[in-house]
């Protein structure tokens, strides 16, 4: 008889600002979620790094090439355990892709508007608050 199977699914997510200050977001096109906004992010890969996870997400989603810092905070959604990290931008052309519908720089007005009509992925805006990682625009 075979133990317990670990159906924790391993995410990482992408913490962004542009040089104005504004959070990178991305509508997302699938569940959990679809149609909200949330950080890019997915899924690390079977033999992934979670920074080789983080440079392949936010380039697929957002179009964008990054250089991922160190880990802002850890959520759990269900059986996603996400860990978010800081990244620097450094080339690219923001177009959305892969899981996302959209792709766009927010300020702190956006952000708290999205949170308000309940357009942001569910205590997206209460983490970042959390992690004193809001837009600084």
């Amino acid at each position: 008889m075979e133990g317990s199977i670990d159906t924790t699914v391993r995410c990482v997510g992408g913490i962004a600002y542009d040089d104005q200050g504004r959070l990178l977001l991305i509508r997302r096109a699938n569940d959990p979620g679809s149609g909200q906004w949330s950080l890019p992010g997915g899924r690390v890969e079977p033999g992934e790094s979670d920074e080789t996870a983080v440079i392949r997400e936010m380039r697929e989603e957002t179009g964008l090439d990054v250089i991922p810092g160190t880990v802002i905070g850890t959520v759990t959604r269900g059986r996603y355990e996400i860990h978010d990290y800081a990244c620097r931008v450094t080339g690219g052309v923001l177009t959305a892709g892969d899981d996302a519908t959209d792709a766009r720089w927010s300020d702190a007005a956006d952000l708290s508007d999205m949170d308000a009509t309940g357009r942001l992925v569910d205590l997206l805006y209460v983490t970042l608050r959390d992690w004193n990682a809001l837009p600084r625009a």
